[in-house]
């Protein structure tokens, strides 16, 4: 059983928060357990990593809506959960996270505001890559049992020919006379309460600390180029139609050795010919004879896997529901599985020859053909109460 905070709780916000509420929350959790104020303080460093895990998830759309749904479970390879558990160091965070205070914010250089700690940038690092969507079209035996995908996906890959740098060579390069390396450059303003120092990210090498001073040929200096990868992807079973999944650094590379974007895979269904899927359970239209129905008889359906064989009492009405137990779909994110559910249909042929037609009307005169409810089954909403009940 997970032993991790709830994101919410952790950020000190109600689920239904909006982004600027959450981004507040988030400046004011960390300026708390900030490093420059708890030096030397392993518990505080933790709680500084947790909420910068909290807001990386609840800051994207995408990923906070998969964790509304779905909890710590649906961030499985996802890049949330990977501060606390020593995926990404401290540099990583004020990388990605240091313009959160804003870089004319009387705190900013103490807290990594605006670059602080190497600005939006780390030292000698490019850009962060842009993510990508792709979508998935599954049937639904791969989305039963789980499925790996292998497929190419157009984007920018880093240079080849130059390592990702977009230099000429290593010795291509030369600290920034702006910032004298630093990546930041100090502003020092007179205020009320006296002179503060504010930091923000050098507008001349944008926080690298350092310029190229001949750009690689064939990337013009990005560090990158457009290309193709063929990526792998596993799905796990249980998916359903228009949920999202994402590969961390599968995405765009960044430019000049910056780090890549993520990968956002959506998934979507192919329809089943005969079946039709209701949540985790599947659902299947059985249609039979009158005869069939009067004396009973044995029948192959399809299921999710292949064929199952049900026997049809005797006497059975149109409308009955029979469950085929585990037949149905695994939850992506509990050992839960669903039913096949399939409803009978008794076949009235639309036109009937003279000889049918005499048979009929003597089948029509006697009592035991008669619509007699009583002695029926339950109704057909009683039917469905109780099989979800």
């Amino acid at each position: 059983m997970s032993t991790k905070r709830d994101y919410y709780e952790i950020l000190v916000v109600a689920k239904s928060a909006s982004q600027d509420e959450i981004k507040k929350a988030y400046r004011k959790v960390a300026m708390q357990f900030h490093p420059d104020r708890n030096p030397n303080n392993k518990e505080a460093e933790d709680k500084f990593k947790e909420a910068a895990e909290a807001y990386e998830v609840l800051s994207d759309p995408d990923k906070r809506a998969q964790y509304d749904r779905f909890g710590h479970a649906g961030m499985n390879g996802n890049r949330g959960g990977g501060y606390g558990g020593g995926g990404m160091n401290m540099d990583d965070i004020f990388s990605n996270f240091g313009d959160i205070f804003g870089s004319d914010d009387i705190f900013g250089s103490f807290f990594g505001g605006g670059g602080g700690r190497g600005g939006g940038n780390r030292r000698g690092r490019g850009t962060r890559g842009s993510n990508l969507r792709v979508k998935i079209r599954l049937t639904y035996e791969e989305i039963a049992k789980g499925a790996n995908k292998k497929i190419k996906v157009k984007k920018y890959v880093p240079c080849q020919h130059c390592g990702g740098l977009g230099a000429k060579d290593k010795n291509a390069f030369q600290s920034c006379n702006t910032c004298g390396g630093s990546g930041q450059v100090r502003k020092v303003t007179q205020t009320f309460l006296g002179q503060m120092q504010t930091v923000t990210t050098c507008p001349t090498c944008h926080g690298e600390g350092q310029i190229i001073t001949s750009k690689c040929g064939h990337c013009k200096g990005e560090g990158r180029m457009y290309g193709e990868e063929m990526v792998s992807i596993d799905i796990p079973a249980g998916v359903q139609e228009g949920m999202q999944l994402s590969m961390s650094g599968k995405g765009n590379a960044g430019e000049r050795g910056g780090a890549p974007g993520d990968l956002l895979i959506l998934i979507e269904e192919e329809p089943h010919p005969e079946l039709q899927r209701d949540g985790l359970n599947v659902a299947y239209d059985l249609h039979i004879s009158f005869p069939d129905a009067v004396y009973g008889t044995s029948l192959e359906v399809p299921t999710i896997d292949g064929k199952a064989k049900i026997k049809i009492p005797a006497g059975t009405q149109s409308g009955k529901i029979f469950r085929l137990k585990g037949k149905g779909f695994p939850s992506v994110n509990s050992y839960e599985k669903g039913d096949q559910l399939i409803h009978v249909n008794v076949w009235t042929p639309q036109t009937v020859s003279a000889e049918e037609k005499a048979m009929l009307d003597k089948l029509q005169a006697s009592d035991n053909f008669k619509p007699n409810p009583e002695k029926s089954e339950k109704g057909f909403f009683e039917k469905v109460r109780d099989i979800f009940s």
